[in-house]
């Protein structure tokens, strides 16, 4: 299963949208695919007790990462880097078994004209740093307001055909990497 990480807890964001694309762009390559929606964990994660002992309702993440053949992120730039929110999210998993030897791939997102270039690379240092084996491809969505709309649908082929392809890989990645 490849898990892809809608990277950002705002709700209906372009984030969640792009990450659905990503999804379905996987199951039409014939991955089994699960959607990992930061919106979704439990509040009581926040807790600053939680550094100490994970609450159970936030095991079923846990357990989602940990199954992962490959996980995909999908990263909105917020100031200049990835939210916060993403990096408590990755803080709270299991050090060091939940993403050593996992393959990771990237797709960036942002108002800008860069598409999260910055976000994306500070954030593969942090995957680099729990051992993640990096997927070299990856795909940067600038003017993501003019470029996603309502139904999350890319407006420009050539970037649809883009994130296609590199999902496409990505999957073959993810299956040398795991010997499948």
């Amino acid at each position: 299963m490849i898990v892809v990480i809608a990277g950002t807890n705002r709700p209906d964001s372009n984030t969640l949208k792009v990450a659905r694309l990503v999804e379905n762009t996987l199951r039409g390559c014939g991955e089994d695919v699960s959607l990992l929606d930061l919106s979704r964990l439990p509040p009581e994660l926040f807790a600053p007790s939680s550094y100490a002992a994970k609450p159970k309702s936030f095991q079923p993440f846990q357990d989602m990462v940990l199954a992962a053949a490959g996980i995909v992120t999908v990263v909105p730039e917020y100031n200049g880097s990835f939210p916060g929110v993403l990096k408590y999210f990755i803080d709270m998993l299991q050090f060091p078994e939940s993403l050593v030897g996992k393959p990771a791939a990237f797709v960036g997102l942002s108002s800008g004209r860069w598409g999260a270039v910055r976000a994306v690379e500070q954030l593969e240092m942090v995957f680099q740093y729990r051992h993640a084996h990096l997927y070299g491809r990856r795909v940067f969505l600038p003017n993501i307001a003019s470029l996603v709309d309502e139904q999350g649908r890319l407006s420009k082929p050539v970037i649809s055909d883009r994130l296609e392809a590199a999902m496409r890989d990505f999957a073959v990645f993810c299956h040398r990497v795991r010997g499948s």
